[in-house]
């Protein structure tokens, strides 16, 4: 028994031997259900634990039961806890500790949404995937739902938004269709006079059924499948699947590959801030830093399309390493860009910062409090802007981030210009790791071998610190070897959330510009 598992055991109350370590960094408890908020709350209160994914799975053909997984990160012992329980399929619910943690709220409801578990005690036990036409009964991720069922669509209530109540409040529609060329959802903001009092959102209009997919797929296609999530995280989400194929495999990446990991990683979330800094200028018609932002976001990707063949870094990422390689004269071209690019980008963020008409708008707008962002359990850029010191390149490392010295941004403000003042020393960090790991590239194959077939039965998380925030898939094998369920948590499911509580006591003009700090994606949400 490790010490680590041997802490987390007395912390919360049970034998040292119920806890054993499936794979490094990775501690499993397997509990009755009556007994998960107890051990919800005893993660939260002695290990300071972070709820990261919330699941189900259908066992139904191995064991006879369904299974409710809680997915913790505990960053005091820089581990993820698993905690699993089965549900009766004669009696399916499981109790729900969403009242008290309401990052699992989405959660639960989308297990009651997919596979028919119910969530006793939970505060708002509605749809929130499954739109009104979808008949009940048809839980899509329960193994005998099959794939390629046509369901009839049904007629059903219109969603249950808040009525509106009291003398001079009204109610404003936006989307799901928008203006732009972003995937559809529904805001509707109650607003007396010009000051809003709540939001309320409908998302899920373009759910694809990924995880549904995966079960279909072998299990070395499901790379080009998790590359595919959140167009903007190419990288993430193939890394995140990699992981997790790698830990199942027992498989060790070549340490030149896991450098390019990094680089292409760190691009990615370069090219991303950079995009958002100056959609954040647009959005308050600052239209010469836009300008700026724009070409330095092109310039990133043009490189990366000279560098690796792709602009969006799309089909990079190999399972055991990467598909492409930095020739020495590659490293050259790469460092002397990021200098130039330093160089334009402090100056991109003097601009916005030393002008009084674009910090009037971004100043106090959308403020999400520490508290607020602790509680529904917020992730990544939106957390650390409201003095919430995560990451987990640092506290619980990948690929070559262990031992790489960087900082993690973080402010305290919780406004928009919190939130753009973590991307922009983000992306300082981000130049500072690259030049660290290009000049301490190794020699070494670029992809490791991979076995013929996974283990049978069994199970391995992998995680990525993504552009957004942590990403997550959870990998579930079968009797032989192959895919029977994956779990994907992209970290804008964890903050839309977020954004309902930021809105409020702003006008609707500032609306665009706090959704942009927060830049949630509708397809990784949705999934």
């Amino acid at each position: 028994m490790t010490s680590t598992s041997a802490t987390v055991s007395t912390a919360l109350g049970v034998t040292e031997w119920a806890i054993r370590e499936r794979r490094p960094g990775e501690l499993v408890l397997e509990t009755d259900a009556a007994a998960l908020p107890a051990l919800a709350d005893r993660a939260v209160l002695h290990l300071n634990g972070r709820l990261m994914s919330l699941f189900a799975s259908d066992e139904r053909s191995i064991t006879g039961r369904f299974l409710v997984h809680h997915v913790w990160f505990l960053p005091g012992v820089r581990t993820f806890l698993h905690i699993s329980a089965p549900v009766d399929p004669a009696a399916p619910s499981y109790p729900s500790i969403a009242a008290k943690y309401p990052a699992a709220n989405w959660f639960e409801r989308e297990v009651m949404d997919f596979f028919g578990l119910a969530p006793e005690g939970h505060p708002n036990p509605t749809r929130v995937a499954l739109h009104d036409d979808w008949p009940d009964g048809a839980w899509a991720l329960r193994m005998d739902f099959p794939y390629d069922r046509a369901v009839p669509r049904v007629p059903g209530d219109f969603h249950p938004f808040r009525p509106v109540t009291g003398e001079g409040v009204f109610q404003v529609p936006v989307g799901p269709v928008h203006a732009g060329i972003i995937e559809p959802g529904h805001f509707r903001f109650g607003v007396a006079g010009e000051p809003v009092l709540y939001l309320q959102l409908r998302l899920f209009y373009v759910h694809k059924g990924i995880e549904k997919r995966f079960e279909q797929l072998p299990w070395r296609h499901g790379l080009f499948l998790a590359e595919s999530i959140s167009g903007d995280t190419a990288v993430g989400h193939a890394l995140a699947y990699a992981h997790a194929i790698e830990r199942l495999a027992d498989v060790m990446v070549p340490p030149r590959a896991r450098a390019l990991r990094v680089i292409l990683l760190e691009l990615e979330r370069m090219y991303n801030h950079t995009a958002d800094i100056g959609a954040l200028a647009t959005d308050v018609a600052f239209t010469v830093p836009a300008s700026r932002a724009q070409a330095l976001r092109e310039g990133l990707v043009r490189l990366q399309d000279q560098l690796f063949g792709t602009r969006l870094l799309r089909g990079t990422i190999a399972l055991g390493g990467v598909k492409c390689d930095l020739s020495p004269q590659g490293c050259d071209v790469l460092r002397t860009h990021l200098h130039v690019f330093e160089k334009e980008f402090d100056d991109l963020i003097t601009l916005l910062i030393d002008s009084g008409t674009f910090t009037d708008r971004v100043d106090g707008t959308g403020i999400l409090t520490n508290q607020a962002a602790r509680d529904l359990g917020i992730v990544g850029i939106a957390a650390r802007a409201s003095g919430v010191d995560a990451d987990l390149r640092r506290d619980h490392p990948h690929d070559a981030y262990e031992g790489l010295p960087f900082e993690v941004p973080v402010e305290d403000g919780g406004d928009v210009r919190a939130r753009l003042m973590v991307r922009a020393r983000e992306v300082e960090q981000s130049l500072l790791i690259l030049h660290q790991v290009l000049d301490a590239m190794s020699d070494s194959p670029l992809v490791a071998q991979l076995p013929d077939r996974l283990p049978a039965r069994s199970s391995a998380l992998g995680w990525v610190e993504a552009w957004r925030g942590p990403c997550t898939h959870w990998v579930a094998t079968g009797d032989r070897g192959e895919i029977i369920r994956v779990k994907v948590t992209d970290p804008s499911f964890l903050n839309w959330p977020g954004l309902v509580h930021a809105v409020p006591g702003n006008i609707i003009p500032d609306f665009p510009v706090i959704n942009k700090s927060f830049n949630l994606s509708y397809s990784g949400n949705d999934r």
